[in-house]
């Protein structure tokens, strides 16, 4: 934020992302309020400050989150968020509650926080405190000076997460040991300024994700191996590894610049040829062919060396293949704790017999109940036979009702009616010519006749 960069591109009165809430264009009256100062006490009136506070607090942090940093100051600030030619007079009442919230924190005190023997290589980088600063510390004056800087304690973790995670997503953490250089190499996108930097180191050393180690006057960053694991003291190993990868870096680009040198005398004497300068030109191939024997030798060691590098990493790979292993034996160890062989072939024969007795009390409920009676099968079969044949030889009564019609063998009787009787009667009386029609007893008349 304080960069001479970044106060370039931010312009005077206004919020460099043009995010500010909507009333800050639109009601006067209020921003009048809200950049007029706070009274001496909370308690004079509660209403009016709390209005305040909520109002600039979370505008400062989101401010210094859209801008990427996770250091402040008072002047940059004020300069951020003028209006109309006018500054908040209560920006330095809001960094003091924020400070005494714990969501900020004087950079000093969090350097001083922080524990650790590599701290000392970083102090140069910051700037002592002014005087005035100290001695209003002493005499228990808690303004904040416009030029102290001041740290956003959670965006100050937000970014060391982000630095983590970009280390871990590229090609350094192939081993936990880089250089200084290199990971703020790989890091200039994330922190914009070498204190940014500094300060992102210290929060991941006291979350013990990182150790920071000089060696040979070089400094060089230990990283934990996982997310939530802590980082172990650089060792003799960790110090081996990383000079085996720093000669590789150092014979790969000697031998980039040797084969650029080599070319080079190519083309001379082939210049000198075309010239026809024949010695001139035997001396640039002499030049090229000592340059490649010197190229060979140092491709003989650089492959001695990536072989080396090869087998430790293949030893750290099984290294965490045994660890992941033994976890995994000591997991089923302590899951069969109680199991055996013998208490399983005892629990499958316990399992069997309760399924057979399952199936003798499915079958004995199946079989219903007979009230003491207990029934022949095979006579009763003899005695439905019987029942059988009686019934077909069994004639067929004429039906008691007249008028519901009967069949015998299977041929349908037409019903007649009297008068049908009465006439046939008549007929047959006449024929025989002794007897007399009567019309009382049609019926009895007619069975002589059938």
């Amino acid at each position: 934020m304080w960069s001479p960069e970044r106060e370039a591109e931010a312009p005077a009165g206004g919020d460099p992302a043009g995010l500010l809430p909507p009333e800050w264009e639109e009601d006067e009256e209020r921003m009048s309020f809200l950049f007029s100062a706070f009274k001496r006490s909370r308690e004079v009136n509660s209403t009016d400050w709390d209005s305040k506070m909520g109002f600039w607090a979370p505008l400062v942090l989101s401010h210094s989150r859209r801008q990427g940093v996770v250091r402040l100051r008072l002047r940059d600030l004020q300069e951020a968020f003028q209006r109309k030619g006018s500054v908040p007079l209560g920006l330095a009442t809001v960094l003091q509650d924020l400070l005494r919230r714990g969501e900020l924190q004087r950079e000093s005190d969090f350097m001083a926080s922080v524990d650790s023997s590599w701290i000392s290589w970083g102090v140069g980088v910051f700037l002592l405190k002014p005087l005035k600063w100290t001695l209003s510390n002493m005499l228990g004056d808690n303004k904040v000076p416009a030029e102290e800087v001041l740290v956003a304690v959670e965006l100050l973790k937000e970014k060391a997460e982000e630095v983590y995670r970009l280390y871990q997503n590229s090609p350094l953490s192939s081993h936990p040991v880089v250089a200084l250089s290199e990971l703020s190499t790989l890091c200039a996108g994330s922190c914009p300024d070498e204190r940014t930097f500094y300060l992102v180191l210290l929060q991941l050393q006291k979350e013990k994700r990182v150790t920071v180690l000089e060696q040979n006057g070089e400094k060089i960053v230990k990283f934990a191996r996982g997310p939530h694991a802590k980082v172990s003291p650089v060792n003799d190993v960790d110090v081996g590894v990383y000079q085996l990868m720093q000669s590789e870096r150092l014979l790969s680009r000697k031998v980039e610049s040797l084969s650029q040198e080599a070319e080079r005398c190519k083309e001379e004497a082939r210049r000198a040829c075309r010239a026809g300068k024949k010695q001139l030109a035997l001396r640039s191939l002499k030049a090229k062919q000592r340059t490649e024997k010197r190229i060979e030798a140092l491709h003989a060691k650089l492959d001695t060396v990536q072989g080396i590098l090869d087998r430790i990493y293949a030893s750290q790979t099984d290294q965490m293949v045994f660890n992941a292993y033994q976890a995994g034996v000591g997991a089923l160890k302590l899951s069969m704790k109680d199991v055996t062989v013998e208490k399983a072939e005892s629990l499958v024969d316990q399992i069997q017999e309760l399924c057979d007795t399952q199936d003798e009390v499915s079958q004995t409920l199946a079989g219903g109940v007979t009230n003491g009676l207990d029934f022949d099968s095979e006579e009763l079969e003899k005695e439905l036979d019987i029942l059988l044949q009686d019934t077909t030889k069994e004639p067929l009564d004429r039906p008691d009702h007249p008028n519901r019609q009967f069949y015998i063998n299977s041929v349908p009787v037409p019903r007649i009616s009297d008068a049908e009787l009465e006439a046939e009667l008549e007929k047959l009386s006449l024929s025989e010519g002794g007897l007399v029609p009567s019309s009382k007893s049609p019926k009895r008349l007619l069975e002589p006749t059938l």
